[in-house]
């Protein structure tokens, strides 16, 4: 970051991510032993595999577990090699997905490579080589490691350092600084790196300007064919680097010398090689298929190594990315390690144990946690597929700067086999179709249009006619294709409730009346984080106070049933079950900033967090619309970083009564930030609302939020704040500065209590081992006495259904308990601590028991999601529940 004071040039060095401000060796703080069991193996191409493993390893008293894939490519096997996947067009400065650069490229596998600083240009900080031309030259900083494969086909790794000059036709030469850099403080001697300074930006630089934020003023001359063909000393060169040519920044002394030796016409020669830290013995480019810059090392000689530099800005339990090679040098292990709902990532100290079990002996630690991402090719498959989730969520990736690919070189091969392709995961009767695609005696895909295979099934969990196969009950089910004396298997996982985190409708509300029709997007996510979209059809589906139905993914309203001022819409996955209340919502314009006269304030927590929030003339496609723009600086202070646009100063503004779901506008900046608002209810309580998980977008974008996940808001409640939040874990991955533009805020509400048919200003009082219930000072009697377990007071759930409205049934077959009341659907199982709240799964510290052959419910967590108010008499030990 620059900035300029009082005439005086002020230079903060930008935030280098993953790099700590020690340099030098680390030790390493031994970590408990990875226990790891290998769950597959399965063949890319020839000369590579996808290895799959389950870890444990004890953490702090208990067992951590998850998973790790492996490719493992043989470097003798002439038929696949590894390589550099760079950007967009294979130029820097143009992010892309490990994914889309594995398509681009036409890798059969990749991973993300290089570190690289997310507020500079996108380029990566070490060495890149790719086929024997040096595409970016390693950065000044102590302890960062390469991996890099010689065309001999021995793997290395080693530090290096860059060595070039550049020699004018007068005999006359200049130290070249590097090629293709970002602007950065060196740590070799704390200077700017730019600052009498010569570069090589080459036609793979894909920005104009070369580079951002230096500090320096640009002398450049264009050299083309040997030739220089253009000078501009005290300013940059109009435009890109043209193909085949390369451009010479300088600065100060470099800048003089451009001047005096470097004119239009005269000849120029530029030389240039790595050099080894480790021996001083220089490295010809041309003498590597490729190269890729990381960090620390990791194992040396097959053991776990000291840090090469400072590891705490990379810290914590992460997933991650790793590359290194066997003892032998035939093999390289390019090893990653899940951070999802399925696994726990690692520290560095586990993932260097890892990797020793796994036969590395060389190894060094890529970029990682949120930039981790593998892909590789199934068999039979024309393109490289995301092997597991990363710590977005879902099919979420970060864009990268590079990667590491693997590609094959084999010839065109006769068939050998076939594989199944298709849905590895189904819901309850959903139906996906399957076929099998060839792969030739190199593993890699060719046409297996003359195969016609006889399906099999293993179990009834599914069904299967022609190609098709319709899930029926959960569990596995192998696939099994036979043609010719050939088979091939899949294994299919139909998935059950347990397998669910949530269900969504896509509507909290929808109209009650003849003719009304409501599109419904369902989605349920699954414990691995990943969503899967749903056909309503195949839900089970409950209609109280309206008769309906479900087609081509929408709701139906075909009557009201007489009298009725609510109606309700119940849908069910094997008991997992979420609801659509249907009233006369109404949808409300709640702020468009037009007509905005409350102050907009901005608070930046900590102190050094700064930036501005202020209503003004939005940008893009509201540019004629008035918005909340929050402006944000989080490049100082340490730790969770959040930028607040306050509302109404620290007071907020009245949400509508009763909001069940909220829609906004929002121009993300793609800063991998959080988007958040803060909610103050009428008894104080504060509800934190995602707006957006990860502004992992740019241009507007019309966001949803369903705020009946949240439980219970105490109405009447202010929305107080807007704010961005970048948090302390994975900070140097996410962007420091960046603005959010925030337009059209609306809510819908059911019409009132009222209109639900709950009755209100209710008080019933309840006393352990008296079977008396006192509503508003009436007394009655229950069947069954309040009882206390284990601190909570239970009691039948028909007697808080009975005194504040809604309704209540048990499913003897399932154990399971469902709750209705208003807006709220409750599902609760006999003896399980989990329960679903309006098509949520949450967790509580008390479950239903059974007493006497009575299903008995927690009082407090019950009333609680049902948005009643407890109060618990120590003394007389007596509940009072309040409407």
């Amino acid at each position: 970051m620059i900035a300029v004071l009082a005439g005086a040039l002020i230079v903060q060095p930008l935030a280098v991510p993953g790099w700590g401000a020690l340099t030098g060796v680390h030790s390493v703080i031994a970590a408990e032993a990875v226990s790891i069991s290998k769950t597959g193996e399965d063949i890319i191409t020839s000369g590579a595999k996808l290895l799959s493993y389950t870890y444990s390893v004890p953490r702090s008293g208990k067992t951590a577990t998850g998973m790790a894939s492996v490719v493992q490519v043989d470097l003798t096997n002439p038929n696949v090699k590894l390589d550099v996947m760079t950007g967009r067009g294979g130029k820097f400065t143009t992010l892309q997905t490990v994914s889309g650069m594995a398509k681009e490229t036409g890798a059969v596998a990749g991973v993300n490579g290089d570190y690289f600083n997310t507020a500079a240009d996108g380029v990566p900080m070490g060495a890149q080589v790719s086929d024997g031309v040096l595409m970016t030259s390693p950065s000044e900083l102590n302890g960062m490691y390469a991996f890099g494969v010689t065309k001999a086909r021995k793997p290395i790794i080693d530090q290096y350092s860059f060595n070039g000059t550049v020699k004018a036709a007068d005999g006359s030469t200049f130290a070249l600084a590097g090629i293709n850099q970002a602007s950065y403080t060196t740590e070799t001697n704390k200077t700017l790196s730019h600052a009498d300074a010569m570069y090589i930006y080459t036609d793979v630089w894909g920005n104009a300007e070369r580079p951002k934020n230096s500090a320096t003023t640009p002398s450049e001359a264009l050299v083309e064919k040997g030739v220089v063909t253009q000078v501009s000393l005290g300013k940059a060169l109009p435009g890109t680097v043209p193909a085949g040519a390369y451009i010479l920044r300088a600065h100060g002394k470099a800048a003089a010398y451009m001047k005096d030796h470097l004119p239009v016409g005269a000849q120029v020669q530029a030389d240039y090689k790595l050099v080894s830290k480790t021996t001083g013995q220089p490295l010809d480019p041309s003498s590597l298929d490729v190269m890729i810059g990381g960090h620390t090392i990791l194992v040396d000689n097959g053991k776990a190594a000291s840090f090469s530099r400072s590891t705490s800005s990379i810290g914590g339990y992460r997933a991650r990315t790793a590359v290194g090679y066997s003892q032998s040098g035939q093999y390289a292990y390019i090893v990653t390690v899940q951070d999802n709902d399925s696994s726990s990532g690692m520290s560095l100290t586990e993932l260097q144990s890892l990797m020793v079990s796994l036969g590395v002996w060389k190894g060094i630690n890529l970029d990682g946690g949120g930039s981790t991402t593998m892909v590789t090719r199934p068999l039979g498959e024309q393109q490289a597929q995301l092997t597991f989730t990363t710590e977005y969520g879902g099919q979420t990736q970060r864009a990268v700067v590079n990667g590491l690919g693997v590609y094959t070189l084999a010839p065109a091969g006769q068939l050998k086999g076939f594989a199944i392709s298709g849905k590895k995961q189904l819901l309850i009767g959903e139906s996906a179709s399957y076929s099998v695609k060839g792969y030739d005696t190199y593993y890699n895909p060719m046409a297996a249009s003359d195969i016609s295979p006889t399906w099999k099934l293993s179990n009834a969990n599914a069904a299967m006619s022609g190609g098709t196969l319709t899930a029926k009950k959960p569990g596995s089910v192998t696939l099994t294709a036979l043609s010719g004396g050939v088979q091939s298997t899949l294994q299919v996982e139909v998935l059950g409730a347990d397998s669910l985190t949530s269900l969504n409708l896509g509507a909290a509300t929808a109209p009650l009346k003849a003719g009304a029709s409501v599109t419904l997007n369902a989605a349920a996510t699954l414990k691995s984080g990943e969503t899967v979209s749903i056909d309503p059809a195949s839900l089970k589906w409950e209609f109280v106070g309206f008769k309906g139905s479900i087609k081509d993914g929408t709701l139906n309203v075909t009557s009201v049933d007489s009298g009725a001022k609510v109606g309700y819409a119940i849908a069910s996955y094997e008991g997992f079950k979420t609801m659509l209340t249907l009233t006369d919502a109404a949808e409300t314009d709640w702020e468009n900033f037009e007509n905005a006269t409350y102050p907009v304030t901005f608070t930046g927590t900590p102190s050094g967090v700064s930036g501005q929030a202020q209503v003004q003339a939005g940008t893009g496609t509201h540019s004629n619309s008035k918005v909340l723009r929050i402006d944000y600086d989080m490049t100082q202070g340490t730790g969770n970083k959040y930028a607040y646009a306050n509302l109404n100063g620290s007071s907020g503004k009245t949400l509508t009564s009763g909001a069940s779901s909220m829609s906004l506008d929002v121009l993300g900046d793609s800063s991998y930030n959080w988007l958040r608002a803060e909610v103050i209810g009428a008894d104080g309580k504060t509800v934190y609302l995602d707006l957006a998980k990860t502004l992992n977008f740019t241009g507007w974008k019309t966001l949803s939020v369903n705020l009946n996940q949240y439980g219970n808001i105490a109405y009447p409640a202010k929305l107080k704040r807007i704010y961005v939040v970048n948090l302390a874990e994975g900070q140097d991955e996410r962007a420091a500065k960046g603005a959010v533009e925030i337009d059209n805020i609306k809510t819908s509400a059911p019409a009132g209590s009222s209109s639900l048919g709950l009755p209100s200003g209710i008080t019933a009082n309840m006393t352990v081992g008296s079977k008396t219930l006192l509503v508003n000072g009436r007394s009655s009697a229950m069947d069954a006495a309040p009882v206390v377990r284990n601190g909570s007071t239970y009691l039948p759930v028909k007697y808080i259904t009975d005194s504040f409205g809604g309704s209540s049934g048990w499913d003897a077959k399932t154990g399971s308990i469902t709750v209705r009341r208003g807006d709220k659907l409750l599902v609760l199982n006999l003896n399980k601590k989990d329960y679903i709240l309006n098509g949520v799964r949450k967790t509580s510290t008390s479950a239903p028991i059974s007493v006497s052959n009575r299903s008995l419910v927690p009082i407090r967590l019950v009333s609680e999601q049902l948005g009643l108010r407890v109060k618990w008499e120590q003394e007389t030990k007596t509940a009072t529940i309040e409407s």
